[in-house]
C-alpha cells in the first residue's frame, strides 16, 4: 500500500486499529492475560521472544482481516521483528492489508500537576527515519492526565503536538495520545480542558498538515465530535483503558464518528494453550465485537 491508499484507509476504513504495542513494562501483565505466568520465561529476551510469538499468532490468525481491522500499533522491537518470514510492517500492509503503526514514546515521567509528560526521546530521528523505511505509516505517542490542572493538561498538550509536528516532518502520521485515567473522580472536567487545549492546537496547525488523536472514552457521550470534526484530524481512535471488551464497546458504540485502537479488549480471553482453532474462534468474535461498536455511530 502507498501512503496515500494507507492515508485512505484510515480516513475510510470501517474499522479499528489493534494495539499490539505492549511495552516492557506493560509485558508481563500481557503475557499473564495470555496465560503465560513469570515463572515459565526467564529474562527481558524470552519474555520479548513470548510476546512477538503472541502478537504473530494474533497476525496471522485468519480471524485478524482488514476489513475489520484497518490498523495496527507496534512496539519497536516487534517493528524489528518478522511475521512469516517478512518484516513485520510489510507483512500487515502487503499480506494483511493493514495499515502499520509504531510506538514511539519512552514510557512517562513522574507526575507532576496531575499529568505525566513524555520522557525525553533523543533518538526520536533516528527511530522515525528507520520506521519510514520499513513502511510504517503512523506512529502513537502517550501520555497521561490525572486530574482536571490547567497547567499540567496544557503541558500535555504542547508536548503532543511537539513531537506530532517532529513525526509529520520525518513524512509520517502522528496518533497522540493524550490519556485521561477513567477512575478520577473529575475526569469530565479534565476531558473539558483536554479538548479546549487539543482544538487550540489544531486551529493553529498549518492546512497541509493533519493529526491522529488516540483518546479515552469521553464522560460525556459525542464530547469529542468536535475533534472528530475538525478539518487537522484524520481520525480520533479510543483506547479501552481498563473497561472490559463489553464495556469499551458499549460506550464507544455511542460515540459517532470515534473508532477503537483496544489492547487489553482485544486479547480478553485468548491463551497460549488454546488449540487454534479454540484461539481463532475467540480472536474472531473480539474483531467482530469490536468492529460492530467501532462501526456502529
Amino acid at each position: 500500500m502507498s501512503i496515500q491508499e494507507m492515508t485512505a484507509k484510515i480516513r475510510d476504513g470501517q474499522g479499528f486499529i489493534a494495539a499490539l504495542d505492549q511495552s516492557g513494562g506493560s509485558t508481563p501483565k500481557a503475557l499473564a492475560q495470555y496465560g503465560i505466568e513469570p515463572n515459565e520465561y526467564n529474562g527481558d529476551d524470552e519474555m520479548f521472544d513470548m510476546i512477538h510469538a503472541m502478537r504473530s499468532r494474533i497476525m496471522q490468525s485468519p480471524a485478524f482481516t482488514s476489513d475489520k481491522v484497518i490498523g495496527a500499533i507496534l512496539f519497536e522491537m516487534t517493528m524489528d521483528r518478522q511475521v512469516a518470514g517478512k518484516p513485520t510492517p510489510q507483512y500487515l500492509f502487503e499480506d494483511k492489508g493493514v495499515v502499520p503503526f509504531l510506538k514511539i514514546d519512552k514510557g512517562l515521567e513522574a507526575e507532576v500537576d496531575g499529568v505525566q509528560l513524555m520522557k525525553p526521546n533523543p533518538g526520536l530521528d533516528d527511530l522515525l527515519a528507520r520506521a519510514a523505511a520499513l513502511g510504517v505509516f503512523g506512529t502513537k505517542e502517550r501520555s497521561v492526565v490525572n486530574a482536571a490542572n490547567p497547567a499540567g493538561i496544557k503541558a500535555v498538550v504542547k508536548q503532543q503536538f511537539e513531537i506530532g509536528e517532529q513525526v509529520i516532518k520525518a513524512g509520517m502520521m502522528p496518533m497522540l495520545e493524550p490519556e485521561v485515567t477513567i477512575t478520577i473522580a473529575d475526569k469530565a472536567e479534565a476531558e473539558a480542558i483536554l479538548r479546549s487545549e487539543i482544538l487550540a492546537e489544531l486551529d493553529a496547525l498549518d492546512e497541509s498538515k493533519q493529526v491522529m488523536l488516540k483518546l479515552s472514552l469521553p464522560t460525556e457521550v459525542n464530547f469529542y465530535k468536535p475533534l472528530i470534526d475538525h478539518p487537522r484530524v484524520l481520525k480520533v481512535v479510543s483506547l479501552s483503558g481498563g473497561y472490559s471488551r463489553e464495556e469499551a464497546n458499549a460506550k464507544l458504540a455511542q460515540n459517532t464518528g470515534m473508532i477503537a485502537s483496544f489492547s487489553r479488549a482485544l486479547i480478553q480471553g485468548l491463551n497460549a494453550k488454546q488449540a487454534d482453532s479454540d484461539f481463532d474462534a475467540i480472536l474472531g468474535t473480539a474483531t467482530t465485537e469490536i468492529h460492530a461498536a467501532s462501526v456502529a455511530g
